[in-house]
């Protein structure tokens, strides 16, 4: 497996229900991205397809089907698929995604070949966030890097997720959002970084937040100018399972 992998995040803020606009905006900056070099993994903010629209009031449950797209037969999808396999890039892709008459907050996980090889969906909603069925796992997903998780946004704030994802094997984790950022947002991103041993690549509109398996900052990037921040890590830094607050929890004693 390669130990170094180069993680590319866009940062821009899509517009709320403008779903054709956003797809034009995000299929310039991937020509612009072409660029860059060779990528391995390229992360969207959250819902970037639909302009994460369940923030907005007018907008009620109901209507967030409107904004879903079923990933076997959405153009906008099928696009992104495509670019994935031609540039051989991991992809994870923010949008809405409809599932009969349920509509998740979705991650969509393509390969090198562009093939679809996972959806992970919103696991903690709140406020706004109730509008989307709340996800019903925490998988890991397989890659040539090794296993990697992902997680949505406030997910983060729960200890939790992050050390699940940790024990079954990721290294790195993954992190549309389009929420909070901030000073407790850095704080709170270095702990799990910290505390599980692991990178995370926050992917917020405005900000590009790498953090490493030390607690400390590999990229913090906000300049308004640029559309995308491209960073290489080192996965040899975060031997799976091997930190110490790994190796030296206390399973035994824990309770609640």
């Amino acid at each position: 497996m390669p130990a170094k992998i180069r993680v590319a995040q866009i940062r821009v803020y899509p517009e709320k229900g403008k779903m054709a606009a956003n797809h034009d905006r995000l299929m310039k900056v991937l020509r612009e991205m072409e660029g860059a070099g060779k990528l391995d993994v390229v992360v969207t903010p959250e819902g970037f397809l639909d302009g994460y629209v369940s923030t907005e009031p007018s907008v009620t449950p109901a209507d967030m089907v409107n904004y879903a797209i079923d990933p076997a037969t959405s153009d906008y999808a099928r696009a992104v698929s495509t670019w994935a396999g031609r540039n051989e890039t991991w992809f994870i892709y923010g949008c809405t995604r409809q599932e009969k008459d349920r509509v998740f907050n979705t991650a969509l996980i393509y390969n090198r070949s562009g093939a679809l090889v996972g959806m992970y969906d919103k696991l903690h909603l709140q406020k706004h966030d109730l509008k989307y069925t709340p996800g019903r796992h925490l998988n890991l997903y397989e890659s040539d890097f090794g296993p990697f998780g992902v997680m949505i946004c406030a997910d983060r704030r729960w200890p939790e997720t992050a050390r699940t994802l940790t024990l079954g094997g990721a290294r790195v984790i993954f992190n549309p959002t389009y929420g909070m950022r901030g000073d407790l947002n850095l704080c709170m991103m270095r702990t799990r970084s910290y505390e599980n041993g692991i990178f995370i690549a926050f992917t917020h509109p405005a900000q590009s937040l790498i953090t490493g398996p030390e607690g400390q900052i590999v990229c913090n990037e906000q300049d308004k100018t640029r559309t995308f921040a491209v960073t290489e890590i080192d996965l040899s830094q975060a031997p799976a399972n091997q930190g110490g607050h790994l190796v030296d929890r206390r399973p035994d004693v824990y309770r609640w």
